[in-house]
């Protein structure tokens, strides 16, 4: 899989350091660390050297001062961050690390936790989460569905593919790469192959993936747990879906729960579609509404309408530090308006996948958006992602699924 080189050359690489007298001797190619904050990202301005002989995506050797190896990483001196440590401390860099961290994290899902009994779809690699950042990989069905991030992972990906499809038993893949990334890392990557959609079960609820259309990987398997969480609490209820794409949390709701109604609204025409044919493959009856969410919540509580439960999983409003105060309106405005749709002691399921959002915050803005209507949340729970998106400790960013669970008063 080609790459392209790009013609622009960061300042650090044009005027390069003097490398470190300790550097005789060590395995190449490596790249030297002025400091480390102790996470799996490294960023320009926390390198000192790179050998000569280190190219964009290669492997390399990471050493500190005093020339500790501090471990291996994927490497692209031109991409915003430079470094992707992989692996564990200390590891040092071989093709055939990479090859067990694919392992690791099938073996996990396939042998540990036996994924494959319960559902068809499912995270297989989780990027950082797996020691492998820049590659995200969902089993949906027969297809694997992958997402590149790292110019070092396109290169490999070929290689790699044959013992995905082997272990997780697909026969087709989708490779999508990130266009943001594409252009940061200098990947050419051509269009994503066209292929049929693709059914799957997911703890019995049947959905469909048209990957013409889909987010991210094409389904948002991280909240698989959470919908099989609302459906056991909606038995007898009217909920509804606020943001709800291709109706995961509705059909669960309707499926699995036996709720007495179930709505979905969300303004992509196209999402909404494909949640009326999961619909009709659940011979499930759902509302499905094509409207805005702030809209849409804003007329019915003029109406005085209300449901026993409503879930909220808007689409990611903080998307950098610099959205961040604008993100952080959106979550609490949008939270202030589904509160007012909860009847007294219903439910309140409330959602954000913004990376950049802690928990604490987070919990505190959907606080005050009910503190805002005159209402108090009794907090049952705090979830996020299922098992399949774990979380290395030097790397915490990775947890961005927040789901808050509350009941309104």
């Amino acid at each position: 899989m080609s790459a392209l080189r790009g013609n622009s050359v960061p300042r650090w690489i044009r005027k390069p350091r003097a490398l470190p007298p300790e550097s005789e001797g060590w395995p190449r190619p490596w790249v030297f660390l002025r400091y480390h904050a102790g996470g799996r990202h490294i960023y320009p301005a926390m390198i000192g050297a790179a050998s000569p002989d280190a190219a964009p995506g290669d492997l390399v050797h990471v050493f500190e001062k005093g020339g500790k190896l501090w471990g291996a990483g994927l490497y692209n001196p031109r991409a915003p961050v430079p470094v992707r440590l992989t692996g564990e401390l200390g590891a040092e860099a071989s093709e055939a690390l990479l090859d067990e961290l694919i392992e690791r994290a099938l073996s996990l899902r396939l042998d540990v936790w036996r994924l494959q009994e319960e559902t068809e779809a499912f995270r297989a690699i989780h990027s950082d989460g797996d020691g492998l950042g820049g590659l995200a990989v969902d089993r949906l069905g027969s297809v694997l569905s992958v997402e590149v991030r790292s110019l070092g992972v396109w290169r490999r990906l070929e290689r790699w593919l044959p013992r995905l499809r082997a272990r997780l038993g697909t026969r087709r893949e989708r490779i999508a790469v990130d266009p943001v990334a594409a252009r940061l890392e200098g990947i050419a990557a051509p269009e994503p192959a066209r292929i049929a959609p693709v059914k799957f079960r997911e703890h019995g609820v049947r959905y469909e993936v048209d990957f013409r259309s889909g987010h991210k990987t094409g389904f948002f398997c991280d909240q698989r747990e959470n919908r099989l969480r609302f459906a056991r609490l909606a038995k007898g209820l009217r909920v509804l879906d606020l943001c709800c794409y291709t109706g995961g949390f509705a059909l669960a709701a309707k499926v699995l729960g036996g709720a007495a109604e179930a709505t979905g609204v969300d303004l992509d025409e196209t999402a909404l579609a494909q949640a009326r044919r999961n619909a009709h493959l659940n011979q499930a009856r759902v509302r499905w509404v094509h409207a805005d969410a702030f809209a849409y919540a804003r007329q019915m509580a003029r109406n005085g309408t209300q449901w026993d439960a409503v879930v909220l999983d808007p689409p990611k409003f903080v998307e950098s530090r610099g959205e961040a105060a604008r993100g952080r309106r959106k979550y609490e405005d949008l939270n202030r308006l589904a509160v007012a749709l909860v009847r007294k002691g219903g439910w309140l399921v409330s959602c954000s996948c913004s990376g950049l959002l802690p928990e604490a915050e987070f919990e505190q803005l959907v606080i005050r958006a009910a503190h805002r209507q005159g209402r108090r949340l009794q907090l049952v729970d705090r979830t996020g992602a299922g098992q399949d998106h774990p979380v290395f400790s030097d790397c915490l960013e990775g947890r961005y699924l927040k789901v808050l669970w509350a009941r309104v008063w």
